[in-house]
């Protein structure tokens, strides 16, 4: 059996962007360890690393026009990110650097002179946007208000920008920019909430491709007319759309249908006005990618038993083929488990998916130890992936469930609301009836059901085990919230409005918090707890973690804490992970137990 070191070397390949002439494509992956700068040219076996430093790369982008890449990079996986130049020739050259701020980067202008990004640089709760001249490098604020707003796109004609408004995390607002003026002319003004990502605009620039929810429950893909305002639908499944990108021609639109968690390829062809979808195994398809040459679509695919890699779709055949092999792993790859989608009846009667991966060597009769993983946002959704350490526990004789609970994207707007503010413990409770559902149905062993999660899972674990304690043999918390009240006062302060759309405000609903927060609930714990947590954290501070430890360790109680003093919210380093997911399996072990 291999052992953690094994699924954790599983590398990863992303973000493939192609250079000016669709020669080669640039991409990042861990294959050193951390997230770095590589490059492979098409044709051609092996990819080359061009760019190592000691942080991680968060993004890379080429310059319109141009053979130069601009990347983003964090320090300590802060998530401050700055930006740099990398060169043909390899060096690097320092472009928006400064600390003690965020900035997210936009889009590039089309004659590739310009980058548009957004900032808190001006006051810290507030993301303006900025435009920069790359070669003198010279910045200025075109766009101020007191909210969340980023650049997103440059209009062809070069004069405006289109920017987002986020208002919460489900309801954003689309305006074009003028650059000369500075006056925002709102184009998607609407009641209630709407959606409004990945836009893309015509070659003349007089219609928006935009992917939207406006008015209907899933996220389709829609034409926006500029001058007549008038919204065309072009397609609209059921389920959401994700992922929309447009060649550069301007003829072909590229995205992806969520179908519950599995992603299917689609074409939409803006001349003929019809569709076509590509096959690919299961899994999710993701940063989609046109080449300059008009031929092929670049994207990543990453499934359970398919780890993340590059594949590459011919668009007239519409074969896929896999680009890198990174993720390559004989060792690990005949212990790969593909879920089964399973559903079970909540409570009130809502009917709840979960993904349900069992071990290989199960028989027929035997009851199963189960580990129930629960995703963090709370907007999100579990997905079929590859995720090496749920794939490690399958392998050391664990069931896993994975559970996309009330609360969770991908099911529609009524759904993902079902956990808002009040109706927060509502997604606790469908955890209850999934251990029912495990133990009647599932073949699970009542008495040896464990459950994990991060970030806002880490909440879930601990409202679990506070509020039905009986339940459960162990519990794994990683950068987990233990009171609602002490998180939204000293999370990150710009982040902190986004959360109160979600989870309520103190002023508010601090009544509510008091009540519900696991720290003031302590006293009903049972199982033993294994807490993991980054001291660089700026989402979910690490004093959640550390007054939760405390209380427990105060009245004697089996808990055990791993703090890594050069992690932030997500863990990037491997042997960080190696020592975290040992303790996670070697708690297991000691509490629950193996088939």
């Amino acid at each position: 059996m291999p052992n953690i070191e094994a699924f954790l070397g599983v590398k990863v390949a992303g973000q493939p962007v192609y250079d000016p002439n669709g020669l080669e494509v640039t991409f990042i992956s861990n294959a050193t360890g951390l997230p770095q700068v590589w490059a492979l040219k098409r044709g051609e076996g092996e990819p080359r690393q061009v760019l190592k430093t000691e942080e991680r790369i968060m993004f890379v982008k080429y310059l319109n026009h141009s053979s130069k890449r601009l990347f983003g990079m964090d320090k300590g996986v802060n998530e401050r990110g700055q930006f740099y130049l990398l060169h043909e020739s390899g060096e690097v050259e320092e472009l928006v650097v400064s600390p003690d701020h965020i900035h997210r980067y936009g889009c590039c202008s089309p004659d590739g002179k310009w980058i548009a990004w957004s900032s808190n640089r001006r006051e810290s709760a507030f993301f303006d946007v900025y435009i920069q001249h790359i070669e003198t490098k010279e910045f200025r604020l075109v766009y101020k208000n007191d909210g969340t707003y980023g650049a997103v796109a440059w209009h062809p004609n070069g004069e405006q920008l289109l920017i987002q408004k986020t208002t919460t995390n489900l309801d954003h607002d689309l305006g074009l920019l003028s650059l000369e003026t500075g006056e925002v002319d709102w184009l998607t003004k609407h009641d209630g909430e709407a959606s409004f990502q990945s836009p893309q605009f015509s070659k003349d620039g007089t219609q928006l491709y935009v992917l939207t929810n406006l008015g209907v429950e899933f996220v389709g893909l829609a034409s926006l007319n500029l001058q007549t305002r008038n919204w065309t639908w072009l397609d609209q499944p059921d389920w959401d759309l994700e992922e929309l990108t447009i060649n550069s021609r301007k003829d072909l639109l590229a995205y992806t249908v969520n179908t519950g968690g599995v992603s299917k390829g689609r074409l939409y062809d803006l001349i003929k006005q019809e569709s076509r979808q590509w096959d690919t195994p299961q899994g999710t398809l993701s940063e989609l990618s046109f080449a300059p040459d008009k031929e092929a679509l670049g994207y990543v695919l990453n499934g359970a038993s398919h780890p993340t890699d590059i594949w590459e779709l011919d668009l007239d055949s519409l074969d896929s083929k896999r680009l890198t092999f990174v993720s390559d792993s004989p060792e690990v790859q005949e212990h790969l488990i593909e879920p089964e989608l399973i559903h079970f009846n909540a409570f009130d009667g809502l009917e709840v998916p979960a993904f349900y991966y069992k071990p290989k060597t199960v028989s027929s009769d035997q009851k199963l130890p189960v580990v129930v993983f629960v995703h963090g946002g709370p907007e999100s959704q579990i997905r079929s992936v590859y995720n090496p350490f749920l794939q490690y526990f399958i392998s050391r004789g664990y069931a896993v469930c994975t559970p996309n609970v009330r609360g969770s994207s991908g099911y529609g707007k009524k759904y993902i609301h079902l956990d808002d503010v009040r109706k927060r413990m509502d997604s606790v409770q469908d955890l209850t009836a999934l251990v029912d559902w495990l133990a009647t149905d599932g073949g699970a062993d009542r008495s040896r059901i464990a459950v994990m999660g991060r970030s806002y899972g880490g909440f879930m674990v601990l409202a679990a085990i506070t509020h039905y304690p009986d339940i459960w043999a162990a519990a794994i918390d990683i950068v987990g919230i233990s009171s609602f009240r002490s998180f939204l006062n000293n999370t990150s302060v710009w982040r902190r409005k986004l959360r109160e759309a979600e989870y309520g405000s103190v002023e508010n609903d601090g009544d509510f918090f008091d009540k519900i927060d696991p720290i003031h609930r302590t006293d009903a714990i049972q199982s033993p707890l294994l807490v993991l947590h980054g001291a660089n954290d700026p989402r979910v501070p690490i004093e959640e973690t550390e007054q939760m430890v405390q209380a427990l360790q105060a009245r004697n109680h089996p808990v055990e804490y791993i703090r890594f003093e050069d992690e932030g919210h997500f863990f990037v380093k491997t042997q960080n992970n190696v020592t975290a997911y040992t303790a996670v399996a070697n708690f297991l072990d000691q509490y629950v137990g193996s088939i």
